[in-house]
């Protein structure tokens, strides 16, 4: 995978989305949203729902008119109608945009026609398009046949059919089972390792930390995050967690020595059970010592790393948004 981002900063800038703004009526959907995405990088869009995630990505396909700023691609700016910066964007929709009637192959067919392919060439694209996906043995099917991973592969397939500069999927994984996501997982891995540029969407927090190099955390209409994963660990004092399970519940006292120990950045927990933010992993094992100093037995201990998702809860808050 050409690497972007923190690793190859100097990059070439292949979407570069400029203040822009959106408005329904009195509720600005989106406010001033700006980021860049580089040659060779995958980005991470995400943000709770009703973010405005949706909306910046129908302004970045030219599927809704900005009120304000610039979005370009190649330099080219990106509007409504048709432009040559539009025909160098594929599109894979949250809903699944197929014909069910129409087998694998004249799926692809007809939406490699509609980008203007025709003859050896748009043949050559469907075979490579069906490898990359998997679905080479099942070109002749109808997706209605088809699982739900399968089709949103297919749609994956559709959407690189003109060999697009950028890759915007917007929740592909949404209602697929595990082993149709780590298929869909090897087929965007496949097209980093071809050093695409990708824009992904999600809810689910481990997806975009599985292939995101570069994280954009949206929360009402503003962006609150644009940086490498790297970066953003970085944002929390607890960059390490300690979990572990005592004989009984802890008193006051032990938990306010927890507290005072050096590296522990906070200490919550249930009953007998506590998880202790740590400053880095290297605290673990000193904190573990002082529990048996104290007597302590602990009857089940685990560490972790801060999760993307304790970050995105830190900069959004827990409370519900539907």
């Amino acid at each position: 995978m050409l690497q972007a981002s923190a690793d190859n900063p100097e990059a070439a800038v292949i979407l570069s989305v400029e203040q822009i703004s959106k408005a329904y009526g009195a509720r600005q959907a989106v406010d001033g949203v700006s980021f860049k995405v580089r040659r060779g990088q995958t980005v991470g869009l995400i943000g709770p729902n009703g973010a405005g995630k949706s909306t910046t990505v129908a302004l970045i396909c030219g599927l809704l008119r900005a009120d304000a700023g610039r979005i370009t691609l190649d330099g080219e700016v990106i509007g409504q109608g048709a432009s040559a910066a539009k025909q160098k964007i594929g599109f894979v929709p949250q809903d699944l945009a197929l014909y069910e009637e129409l087998s694998a192959l004249e799926n692809l067919r007809l939406f490699g026609a509609l980008y203007g392919l025709k003859g050896a060439q748009l043949k050559q694209r469907c075979a490579e398009a069906l490898a990359l996906v998997n679905l080479s043995d099942r070109a002749a099917d109808l997706p209605s046949g088809f699982s739900g991973g399968m089709k949103r592969r297919l749609n994956i397939a559709a959407a690189l059919l003109h060999d697009p500069r950028l890759l915007i999927l917007d929740e592909p994984t949404v209602g697929v089972d595990p082993q149709s996501r780590n298929a869909i997982f090897d087929t965007l891995e496949a097209l980093q390792a071809q050093g695409r540029s990708l824009i992904y969407t999600s809810h689910y927090m481990e997806e975009v930390e599985r292939l995101a190099d570069h994280i954009v955390i949206i929360d009402h209409g503003k962006v609150l995050a644009d940086e490498t994963p790297a970066a953003l660990f970085q944002r929390l004092p607890a960059q390490a967690a300690l979990q572990v399970e005592l004989a009984g519940e802890p008193s006051a006292e032990l938990l306010s020595g927890v507290r005072a120990l050096n590296g522990v950045t906070g200490v919550e927990g249930t009953g007998a059970t506590l998880n202790i933010g740590l400053a880095a992993a290297t605290d673990a094992a000193p904190v573990l010592g002082w529990f048996n100093a104290q007597g302590q037995t602990l009857l089940h201990f685990a560490t972790a790393r801060t999760s993307l998702e304790n970050i995105f809860l830190n900069l959004t808050g827990r409370s519900l948004r539907d």
